[in-house]
């Protein structure tokens, strides 16, 4: 039984990934086939689903709403799945509007705005308002956030920075307010049939009276006012949801609902995706089950007939984001984690073997996911800031994996959970800023130098970081644990040295393959942008500990303080340019990414500190003689020095 306990676990959590690919239970109305439904929004084909994904990460930092922000967890509080909050914002926005879904923590603006107090007797927790919250406010909203809008970005002050992200925030919501009908609408159904028999009148109405001729005013006031609205509304630029009707038109060419409704006003046809969608808006918001089930199936019936490829790569993103692989994967590598560390105290080589299982399933799911991003898109998987930190993630993996399969330790199933972990955190992080599959610019949209400049470099960016993490169990074991005997030492030792060789190799060609690819993107193929200097110091870095480690410079202790500093170099080139607001790589200052960035850099500096204490304050070490550390490259004994053995803080 011991023997297969490791197995038996992994096909529990197994077992417990699947489960969750279930289709949720649905609900009266059918919103799980209502997220299917295809649009175009940033550019590309998306479901409702991925949307309404997206918009509440924006706008709440979470995919779901919670309605009862002010109960604990225990309490069990409401919590409503991110399409059903999309379909009442679209369909019943006076709804939608006394909900608890914009996240403000700066005090300042809390103020400002005369937001509740937290206050568990009014149901306010203090940091979660609804529209209803801030509308009274808006007027001053506006004004701050004009006056904030001439000032340099990284000339604003948290509490600016704070205000125009609530300013974002606001009008992406009114943008999904507007996006099947006016946000006022009370019965669009009734209301768009009451237009479409005006439309005649009306029309005849204008010309009359642009001919100077005599027209029924009452009609012409009542067209005018109903154009003048579905303009505002198209203003909004909310997403496109309706497909070309006409066969003179591009599949591709989908249109605001205000733009039709506009259309037609000047005698085109209404487009039947309309009026579906205005049946679907006012079953909804009456309660009608049925009748939206049915327009539902009739609006995707309609579109299978024409629109085949679209209807099917929503499904395919629904199912996707139903999946959720990459958090799952978080979970499983934070389990594997913890039971590798166990494993290292000798309660039992079975923790060790179901660490290293979950890992292997943890990167199955991580694989499956990321090679299901690449279908999605038609891209390499490395595409933006997001897709980095993903991609990141699986290398270090397989290398931890690598490294667990020949030295069966337990140090690369550590490794690999670890750096899993926190590059995926990295990257949930990273997708609350918007799409995370958005179209990219002009200049980085050729696939063949994404496959290779950008895939390779970030290989030697992830090598780099695992080097880096074998550097830190080294010093935390041997600092705070008696379990980094000196075999387990000289084993990281090899280990970090193997994985430095690695990363230095990709991360050279990968900066190479860089320069050629923009000397045929802009001519030139250096030109000490912010990126590129990164770069070329990662490259230069690696070079310098294998040169250090060659020539008898540093020996293990040594070289695991120059690997964690190859920590602090990868995570500039890869945020901290980023950040400086110059440069072609710039992707503008990220407040809450700079004072992440300082902390980890400030921490990798206090284990350095660790790693330069005398082998007293070391638990693995004090009390002991331990013999010569092995020198770079080789695996035979270091010489005595002036006849004495060496010890390991000797560097």
């Amino acid at each position: 039984m011991k023997k297969n306990a490791p197995w038996i676990l992994v096909a529990v959590v197994a077992v417990w990934f699947l489960g969750n690919l279930r289709a949720p239970k649905e609900t009266d109305f059918a919103l799980t086939e209502f997220g299917r439904l295809p649009l175009v929004f940033n550019g590309r084909f998306q479901p409702m689903d991925s949307l309404a994904r997206n918009s509440l990460l924006q706008i709440r930092e979470k995919q779901t709403v919670n309605l009862e922000p002010w109960k604990e967890w225990y309490e069990k509080p409401a919590v409503l799945p991110a399409v059903n909050w999309l379909a009442t914002v679209m369909m019943d926005p006076e709804k939608a509007d006394g909900w608890p879904v914009f996240r403000i923590d700066h005090p300042e603006l809390i103020a400002l705005l005369k937001l509740p107090a937290k206050s568990k007797e009014n149901q306010q927790d203090g940091k979660h308002f609804s529209w209803n919250n801030i509308q009274p406010a808006i007027e001053t909203m506006e004004k701050e956030s004009k006056r904030i809008g001439k000032i340099d970005q990284a000339h604003r002050s948290p509490f600016e920075q704070a205000v125009m992200k609530l300013h974002t925030r606001l009008i992406l919501y009114m943008r999904l307010k507007n996006t099947l009908q006016p946000q006022d609408a009370k019965d669009w159904a009734r209301e768009l049939a009451e237009y479409e028999t005006l439309v005649g009148p009306g029309v005849a109405a204008a010309r009359a009276q642009q001919a100077g001729k005599p027209f029924d005013q009452a009609v012409f006031d009542r067209f005018l006012g109903l154009v003048q609205r579905f303009d505002a509304m198209a203003r909004f630029e909310p997403p496109l949801v309706v497909p070309p009707h006409h066969d003179d038109r591009a599949r591709d060419e989908w249109m605001r609902m205000g733009d039709v409704l506009i259309e037609a006003a000047r005698g085109e046809t209404l487009q039947p995706a309309a009026k579906v969608y205005a049946t679907m808006t006012s079953a909804f918001r009456q309660g009608r089950a049925a009748d939206f089930n049915r327009a539902v199936q009739d609006y995707r019936a309609s579109l299978q007939a024409k629109f085949t490829p679209e209807l099917t790569k929503a499904s395919r993103e629904h199912f996707f984001n139903r999946m959720q692989p990459f958090y799952n994967s978080m979970v499983i590598y934070v389990l594997a984690f913890l039971l590798a560390c166990f494993s290292w105290f000798n309660l039992s080589d079975g923790l060790r073997r179901s660490a290293a299982g979950l890992i292997m399933l943890g990167f199955v799911i991580h694989t499956t996911g990321l090679i299901f991003r690449m279908w999605l898109e038609g891209r390499p998987p490395v595409t933006n800031l997001y897709s980095s930190a993903i991609f990141i993630g699986w290398g270090a993996v397989v290398l931890g994996m690598v490294l667990e399969r020949f030295f069966k330790d337990g140090i690369g199933s550590v490794v690999a959970s670890a750096v899993g972990f926190i590059s995926l955190i990295i990257a949930h992080h990273l997708s609350q800023t918007g799409d995370t599959m958005e179209m990219m610019r002009a200049v980085l949209d050729t696939n063949f130098w994404l496959a290779t400049h950008v895939v390779v470099v970030t290989l030697g960016y992830a090598s780099t970081f695992v080097a880096g993490f074998l550097a830190l169990v080294y010093i935390l074991r041997g600092v705070f644990t008696r379990t980094l005997s000196e075999e387990t030492g000289r084993s990281l030792a090899r280990m970090v040295y193997g994985i430095i060789c690695f990363a230095t190799l990709f991360s050279f060609v990968g900066t190479v393959l860089g320069g050629i690819w923009a000397d045929q993107s802009w001519g030139r193929f250096w030109g000490w942008d912010p990126k590129e200097n990164g770069a070329l110091i990662i490259v230069l870095w690696n070079v310098l500990i294998l040169h250090s480690r060659m020539g008898g410079m540093i020996r293990d202790r040594g070289l695991m303080n120059m690997a964690i500093v190859g920590n602090i170099v990868t995570s500039w080139s890869w945020f901290g340019v980023n950040m400086l607001g110059i440069g072609l790589h710039s992707y503008g200052f990220m407040d809450a990414a700079f004072w992440w960035l300082i902390t980890f850099v400030a921490s990798q500096l206090v284990i350095m500190g660790l790693g330069l204490l005398p082998n007293r304050y070391w638990a693995s070490f004090s009390g002991k003689t331990v013999a010569a550390k092995t020198p770079a490259g080789s695996g035979e004994k270091a010489a005595p020095l002036a006849g004495k053995k060496p010890t390991p803080a000797q560097a």
